[in-house]
Formats: C-alpha cells, sequence, structure tokens
C-alpha cells in the first residue's frame, strides 16, 4: 500500500512541483490549498504524514496543527515555513510539529525529510510531544476518545464539541480568533455557524463549570481567551 501524504500549501506553483515529485516517487499524495478543508481530508484521507505550510489563507498553521494533533497525536507533522527566527521554530514545535523545512528548499532535502519521519514514526521513535490526554485544571481532556473526564463525572462529548475544546485547549491563554475558528471547524464563517459556534462555547462553559479555575472570556470583535488557573 502506497504511504499517502496530506500537502497543505496555497502557492499553486510550488504545489504542483511537490506534488508531481511526490507522485513520481510513488506516494499517494492529497494536495490542500485552503487551511479550512484540511481537518476533513484529515478524516476522510487517512495520511500516514502531514506536510504543512504555516501561512495559509483563513487558518493559522499553527493552530491547525494543534487540531491535527489533539485527534492524531502520533501523526508526523512537517512545517513548511519562510520564517527564519528562532522564536517562529520553537513555537513550531511547541504547536506539536516534528520537523520543519525552511523555504526555498530543494525535492531532495524535502525527500529526505520525510523518509526520516516516517522511519522513526515505522520504529515508534516519533512521538508526538503532545498526549492523547489533555490536563485542564481538574478535568482531562481525551479527544480522540471523545471524553472529557470531570471530577463529578466523564462527560461524552461530540465531534463539535471535541474540535472547539481541541483549538482552546491548544491556545491556552492566547486569544483564539472566532473567525479562524468558524473556518476551522465548520470550513466557512457564516451566521448559522456563527450562532451555532456560541451555542457550542455555552456547552463547554457549562461542561467545565467545576473548576472556577478555567474561563473562557469572550473578546467582542475578536475571539476568545482561554484561561486556565488564572
Amino acid at each position: 500500500m502506497a504511504v499517502k501524504i496530506l500537502y497543505i500549501e496555497d502557492e499553486e506553483h510550488l504545489g504542483k512541483i511537490v506534488k508531481e515529485t511526490l507522485e513520481t516517487r510513488g506516494y499517494e499524495l492529497r494536495w490542500e490549498t485552503d487551511g479550512a478543508a484540511v481537518m476533513g481530508a484529515v478524516e476522510a484521507f487517512q495520511p500516514h504524514l502531514v506536510v504543512l505550510d504555516i501561512m495559509l489563507p483563513h487558518v493559522d498553521g499553527y493552530d491547525l496543527c494543534r487540531q491535527i494533533r489533539a485527534f492524531h497525536p502520533s501523526l508526523p507533522v512537517i512545517f513548511l515555513t519562510a520564517k527564519t527566527e528562532t522564536a517562529d521554530l520553537v513555537r513550531g514545535f511547541e504547536a506539536g510539529g516534528t520537523d520543519y523545512v525552511r523555504k526555498p528548499f530543494s525535492m531532495a532535502e524535502l525527500m529526505v525529510r520525510i523518509e526520516n519521519q516516517l522511519a522513526l514514526f515505522r520504529q515508534g521513535k516519533g512521538k508526538s510531544p503532545s498526549r492523547e490526554t489533555i490536563s485542564l485544571g481538574r478535568y482531562e481532556f481525551r479527544p480522540r476518545m471523545y471524553e472529557l473526564e470531570a471530577p463529578e463525572e466523564t462527560i461524552r462529548l461530540s465531534r463539535r464539541d471535541c474540535q472547539v475544546l481541541a483549538i482552546l485547549a491548544g491556545s491556552v491563554n492566547r486569544v483564539v480568533d472566532r473567525r479562524e475558528l468558524l473556518l476551522a471547524v465548520w470550513g466557512d464563517d457564516s451566521f448559522f455557524n456563527s450562532r451555532n459556534l456560541d451555542v457550542y462555547i455555552r456547552k463547554i462553559r457549562e461542561y467545565l463549570r467545576h473548576d472556577p479555575s478555567i474561563r473562557i472570556q469572550t473578546l467582542k470583535g475578536k475571539g476568545y481567551l482561554f484561561l486556565v488557573g488564572h
């Protein structure tokens, strides 16, 4: 069975080169140009590895990686980045990336890094720094199990619950842009989906009510601040 690679890149010329090169090497490739479509593609395509450009329309690559990582803790993710600052690379690894390639890059370098990540994954050494269980104050969040373990009960979550909470949990004490959240979970920021998001935020607040140190603060015109331990 061919190794499946999900490739997320909005630069058309570069995307075509990478797609054609990887396919000639025997990989099965799915190329997405819009970050908002990625989570659906991950579930439908079930890739062995993700190659992810950080600078994407609609969705921040770091936040997208956190969401992928919440549902697939051991999936290798190689960041493509034009950023050169050490702080940006550290942020990429903290988001769950397992390797990075700086733009511009040669196809030979990308191929070596892909093969290396696949080899590490097969050997069980390429474990993600993220955990299958995410600690949130007095709660344990298990996105792959669709569960939020509270002190008094274990709450069964819907898929949308998990997606919204996973994005918030990946950005603790940082502002989550409302529009980016809508695009990541629903794929568009229509009025109808915006009202749906309000419903899910209220539900998650209710789930987390037993720990007063956890708050979801609404920032009008911006998004949400997910505070833990404040």
